[in-house]
């Protein structure tokens, strides 16, 4: 297991402690929605309202077929079909992500539009041109070949398809303050800039369409997280449940990361050219 594997394994059980949860919280599994699991698979920042920036981004149709790499608990994949009808398929290095992304879909009902598998990003071993459209959310900090990474999703994406990144970018305020939700430290942390991100998407063949920064929606949004747990206490099943009693000072981190300009969030919608 890689090192970032095993950051992002919780100490076991995490589909049982989720499935707990949701029982606790009275949400009855007959009758889930995606919406419903957001607190805990929409794993990045500003969660479903990005998710949904996203779809937009991406022009899909109910034919689509959608590469996610990096897919995590599914939380994105599952909105991209509920809103739009398409097909996903979602690679993780996390073999503990894919079988709870899988579980998460079988109880929304949304299994027969979704495939998790474990994989590399950089190398998803997908046919050349096999997808409509391809996405990558908070996935890139924790991988150093970036390049690799951004060639396959031009590689797998047909001629016109779109493809858009949503990630945490290293900002001018300094080094990043440690721990925060994908490192303990900096040893699996690997932060492009803004520039060095237009460089890498334009080496891969991309042409960028929009980059959008929301990183003054992002400290908002953390500091309504927090006010709102302080005011009714946590969600009944959060990134928590894998990140562990870590989470509240990441969270922390995140906050003081953004106000200081130390990271940015930003999102780029691209085009394989036709």
């Amino acid at each position: 297991m890689s090192q970032v594997s095993r950051f992002y394994s919780g100490p076991g059980g995490l589909v049982g402690a989720i499935s707990a949860a949701l029982d606790a919280a009275g949400l009855d599994r007959r009758t889930l929605r995606p919406a419903d699991l957001a607190p805990v698979d929409e794993f990045h920042i500003r969660g479903r309202a990005a998710s949904l920036e996203i779809v937009e981004a991406l022009a899909l149709t109910a034919d689509s077929h959608v590469l996610d790499l990096g897919s995590g608990l599914g939380g994105p994949a599952r909105t991209l079909v509920e809103l739009t009808g398409c097909r996903v398929t979602g690679v993780d290095l996390t073999p503990e992500f894919c079988e709870v992304a899988t579980a998460l879909s079988e109880w929304t009902g949304l299994s027969e539009r979704t495939d998790f598998r474990v994989g590399d990003a950089t190398a998803t071993g997908l046919p050349e041109a096999a997808v409509d459209a391809a996405l990558t959310l908070h996935v890139a900090m924790n991988i150093a070949d970036k390049p690799a990474l951004y060639a396959e999703a031009f590689r797998v994406l047909r001629p016109g398809g779109r493809f858009v990144v949503y990630d945490v970018l290293q900002g001018e305020g300094g080094d990043v303050r440690y721990p925060v939700p994908w490192a303990t430290d900096p040893s699996i942390s690997f932060l492009a800039t803004p520039e060095e991100m237009r460089e890498l998407l334009a080496a891969a063949g991309f042409q960028v369409i929009s980059e959008v920064d929301s990183s003054e929606e992002s400290l908002a949004w953390f500091q309504q997280v927090r006010a709102r747990i302080e005011r009714d206490g946590p969600p009944p099943v959060s990134f928590a449940a894998f990140l562990g009693d870590a989470y509240g000072q990441m969270a922390a981190n995140q906050v003081a990361n953004l106000a200081q300009r130390r990271i940015r969030t930003v999102m780029f919608a691209c085009s394989r050219p036709s």
